[in-house]
């Protein structure tokens, strides 16, 4: 009889690390140094296939057209003001619950293992530190990412719904990752419905201070 085996695991593309560095550099705070992000991106992402790439390039096209203080001020609105747009991902699992600081430890765990270390002032499961981190270990990124489909899923669905520019930077996101299944759908629907887990009480003694999340969400 033939042994039965778990799922092969998902295989990841010569591409990857490029689309997930670019997509980590344009999901950071527009600061002073963005233009240079824009303009590297902007030259990357033609090596990206076309439904990696062209949203990438909408997002590039719109960020070099508008002020800095501008966009900066858009960047803030949208995902430190904005609950539903929170960049953090184990929000969209965990809430404020004990179970968010048990998993953003292991974030940290994960990332120490492959030898990356984060600044005090980050937060492992701020997006753009995610696909940074995918990047350099594209295997266990992408799992990363895709164990956290239903909330970027969510998260793209409420850039959308706020017309949000960085809406064509998760689509693009979403374009690495397989097509969401019936149990990711199924999650993303309760998850609009419900909105994550609530309990405003847990996550400090499982998470060292620098990793516990400020009034807004904590920096990136």
């Amino acid at each position: 009889m033939r042994r039965r085996t778990g799922p092969a695991p998902a295989r990841t593309e010569p591409w990857h690390p490029c689309a997930w560095q670019l997509q980590s550099l344009l999901l950071a705070y527009p600061d002073e140094e963005f233009p240079e992000r824009l303009a590297l991106a902007r030259r990357a992402a033609p090596t990206l296939p076309d439904r990696v790439r062209a949203p990438l390039l909408r997002f590039t096209g719109h960020a070099e057209h508008t002020p800095a203080g501008e966009l900066a001020a858009a960047y803030v609105a949208t995902f430190d003001h904005r609950r539903r747009c929170c960049p953090y991902l184990t929000y969209y699992a965990h809430g404020d619950t004990r179970r968010r600081g048990v998993a953003l430890l292991r974030l940290k765990q994960t990332y120490a293992a492959a030898g990356l270390r984060l600044a005090d002032d980050e937060l492992p499961d701020h997006l753009a530190v995610v696909l940074e981190f995918a990047a350099a270990e594209p295997a266990t990124g992408r799992r990363l990412l895709t164990e956290h489909r239903a909330g970027l899923e969510l998260l793209r669905l409420a850039l959308r719904a706020e017309d949000s520019p960085w809406t064509a930077v998760l689509e693009s996101v979403s374009a690495t990752l397989p097509p969401l299944k019936g149990d990711e759908q199924r999650a993303v629907a309760r998850l609009a419905a419900e909105g994550p887990p609530e309990e405003q009480v847990g996550l400090a003694p499982y998470t060292p201070p620098q990793f516990m999340p400020g009034p807004a969400g904590g920096p990136r």
